[in-house]
């Protein structure tokens, strides 16, 4: 690496500790929920998140947003919204010089560099499929017109495991979308404590700025600028066939329970991801460890499992966790 990359790179690392700083402020524990998702935005990659109500969330999101000097929008996602509410419409204007009427393109709230889909699996298809594309192609169109969506762009959606009536499942094509699924599970009982201490009390914490959008691209460019080695792409790589039940390498779990495994995407996020990991801890390139770190968010809704898996109660993560013993 040049010496420039290198002097942002330590930036970078400082960076990333006042975030985590700024953050413990509001957001108590759920330290590996907070990487992961710090991972996934400084590659540029859109993040899941599922966990039950009350685990903080959206809570989480709003806070990044308000650390980050990004424009953040939230959109609630609910049966009646229309993805004209999400990209936006075209409205009549009037001249009153001339009286002549013009339509005019309002852009909806996907313009903005943080988007907070709010129970995502609560809209039509529909609209699900236009947010999906504006996450695939930076881009809306709208009447044979393309509007480019400001960089960065980010979209951190949120989903709730248990309540699924009334809810539109996203397919796994348009869950391929997102680089991480990540998972919040329950706070231990200290920091369950602390937290009720915390939210019970008059404190307000005061959040300061971090980073700006043309400082988050920089940093972007720099880890897609780092080196890896080719034992670990060679390694990832066979990593990822291995969830494949049509792969000969592939163990007995995989062939007894998964029906489609990940592919050449996964790879890709996993080691854009170990680079992240790499980077935000300080490190030139990245090692194998890094892309053991988050096997779980870029692999856990890329591992379809079968009717033999769901009859045992195999979830994707056992999948995964058997995969990394073996690896």
């Amino acid at each position: 690496m040049k010496r420039s990359d290198i002097s942002q790179l330590e930036r970078l690392r400082e960076s990333h500790d006042k975030i985590c700083d700024e953050i413990a402020k509001l957001i108590i524990g759920q330290k590996e929920v907070i990487n992961q998702v710090l991972v996934g935005l400084f590659c540029g990659g859109h993040s899941l998140i599922v966990g039950v109500p009350g685990l903080a969330k959206t809570m989480l999101i709003n806070t990044i947003a308000n650390i980050l000097d990004l424009t953040f929008n939230r959109i609630q996602f609910t049966p009646d919204l229309m993805p004209a509410d999400i990209t936006g419409t075209e409205v009549i204007e009037e001249d009153l010089t001339t009286g002549r009427r013009n339509f005019r393109f309002v852009k909806g709230p996907i313009f903005a560099n943080i988007i907070l889909a709010d129970e995502i699996n609560r809209a039509p298809p529909k609209t699900q499929s236009a947010l999906l594309q504006a996450m695939q192609e930076y881009k809306v169109t709208y009447a044979g017109v393309t509007y480019d969506l400001a960089l960065p762009f980010f979209v951190l959606a949120t989903q709730n495991p248990i309540e699924q009536e009334g809810t539109y499942p996203l397919p796994e094509a348009q869950l391929d979308r997102f680089m991480f699924m990540i998972n919040i599970d329950y706070p231990s009982s200290d920091e369950e404590i602390e937290i009720i201490r915390t939210t019970t009390s008059a404190y307000e914490a005061e959040l300061k700025k971090v980073i700006n959008a043309e400082q988050f691209l920089t940093l972007q460019r720099l880890i897609r600028r780092m080196p890896v080695s080719d034992d670990v792409i060679d390694r990832t790589i066979r990593f990822v066939g291995a969830t494949r039940p049509n792969n000969k390498a592939s163990s007995e779990i995989v062939k007894k329970y998964v029906a489609w495994g990940a592919g050449p995407r996964a790879s890709q996020y996993m080691i854009l991801g170990a680079k992240a990991r790499a980077a935000l801890d300080g490190r030139y390139s990245p090692n194998f460890t890094d892309v053991e770190y988050i096997a779980h968010p870029v692999l856990r809704h890329r591992i379809i499992t079968n009717f033999a898996a769901e009859a045992d109660g195999i979830k994707s993560d056992v999948i995964i966790d058997e995969l990394l013993k073996n690896h």
